[in-house]
């Protein structure tokens, strides 16, 4: 287990490496994809690229301001800063659009196709370095591709540095076919340095000035009136007026029932009981930079889904500086219950019965348990916690930045 200033030392020695950092382009061509898969195979076998990063560690430790600062000081163009969920809906995205570009296939003929490497090259021709916050695996579509991609991605000369809660033995823990996902660990363990930054002490929560009251109670009177008069105070510096919104995210419509400029108001309902996901919060997180949240309910393994959402919002929303005013039903420590998992037996059954699994089995998914909601959800409460204090409120105002 290192300390911030090791961690430092080492990054600083990496990002030496990484200034001089060179790799063969090859120029764009209309010719047929299957050219392009070719030169996916990567750089001339005397090439070696440096290894990368893989830190983990308890929530609110410093990973990601380590690996901001090693990000800021990194003079090679060629670079790219994203959070994980951002970077693997992007890569759905353009996996989606290589399918789309290839022609039909013609009555009697089986043609296979593999987009990955190809669009692992194309990420390689535009970042030499990804730096990933936020490492984690909860979708089986991103853990089946994940041993492929990166494979292809490191063959190409791509220096990956992460930050993560979990080690990377593991991600995706309990995850349904993680036997096929286990060799991508060995994959990442083998081109990434992997370092544990734990000092025991969550920095979020440490005293630091408050931005005001941004986190009310719903039982404390004169709270909704006090949220709506923040509503209306904030909404008087905007060169709009209160309407609703449709936000387009992938060809579907996001409908906000209420909103003025850069700020939203928002119920839980509208944002977190609803079927939304990563790409909808990322699009809401661009057009906002103050979102209201509305009468959060005490959340439950009962109701993990929700809480998932809920956990998936802030995660978005705090990488992209988005600042938030809370109206909930319990205390931001008390606001998940880590109680038994009841009330859902008949669905679980039924998802066990479609994915032919046994009881057994189920009893050790995470996506039957609610493992990984009360896992991450410790992230949710520090992020939430920093989110209230004057210095993140004051780096979300985009208008101060224009």
């Amino acid at each position: 287990m290192l300390k911030k200033k090791q961690v430092v030392q080492v990054l600083l020695n990496k990002k030496r490496k990484l200034l001089n950092l060179k790799i063969t382009r090859v120029p764009p061509t209309n010719k047929p994809s299957t050219d392009l898969m070719m030169r996916a195979k990567g750089l001339p076998s005397k090439y070696k690229a440096p290894k990368g990063f893989y830190i983990h560690g308890n929530v609110g430790t410093g990973k990601t301001m380590l690996m901001d600062m090693f990000y800021s000081h990194i003079e090679n163009r060629r670079k790219k800063r994203v959070h994980f969920n951002a970077f693997m809906l992007d890569i759905h995205k353009r996996i989606h659009r290589l399918k789309l570009s290839l022609p039909k296939r013609k009555l009697g003929k089986m043609t296979v196709y593999d987009p990955i490497a190809p669009v692992a090259w194309e990420i390689s021709q535009e970042a030499c370095l990804l730096c990933f916050d936020e490492f984690q695996v909860t979708d089986i579509a991103d853990a089946m591709i994940l041993k492929q991609l990166f494979e292809n991605l490191f063959r190409s000369g791509v220096v990956v540095v992460a930050t993560s809660n979990r080690p990377p033995d593991e991600l995706y823990k309990n995850g349904l076919q993680r036997a096929t996902f286990v060799p991508f660990i060995h994959v990442l363990k083998e081109h990434c340095h992997t370092v544990c930054l734990d000092s025991g002490m969550d920095y979020r929560k440490r005293n630091m000035p408050a931005a005001g009251v941004l986190y009310y109670l719903t039982s404390e009177p004169g709270a909704e009136r006090a949220v709506n008069n923040l509503f209306e105070e904030l909404a008087q510096t905007q060169n709009d007026f209160t309407r609703p919104r449709v936000l387009m995210v992938l060809g579907r419509e996001v409908h906000l029932s209420r909103t003025c400029g850069s700020i939203a108001d928002c119920t839980f309902e509208e944002l977190c009981a609803r079927p939304l996901w990563a790409s909808d919060y990322l699009e809401i997180a661009r057009v906002f930079d103050t979102v209201f949240i509305r009468n959060i309910p005490r959340l439950s393994l009962r109701t993990k889904d929700q809480a998932r959402r809920l956990t998936t919002l802030i995660d978005n929303f705090y990488d992209q500086k988005v600042r938030v005013v809370v109206l909930a039903e319990a205390p931001l420590e008390c606001l998940f219950e880590q109680g038994p998992l009841v009330g859902e037996e008949q669905r679980d059954r039924m998802m066990l019965d479609d994915l032919g699994l046994t009881q057994d089995a189920g009893d050790r998914l995470s996506l039957f348990t609610g493992e990984e909601e009360i896992f991450s959800f410790q992230r949710t409460i520090s992020r939430l916690t920093e989110m209230q204090t004057e210095q993140y409120w004051r780096q979300g105002d985009r208008n101060s930045k224009t």
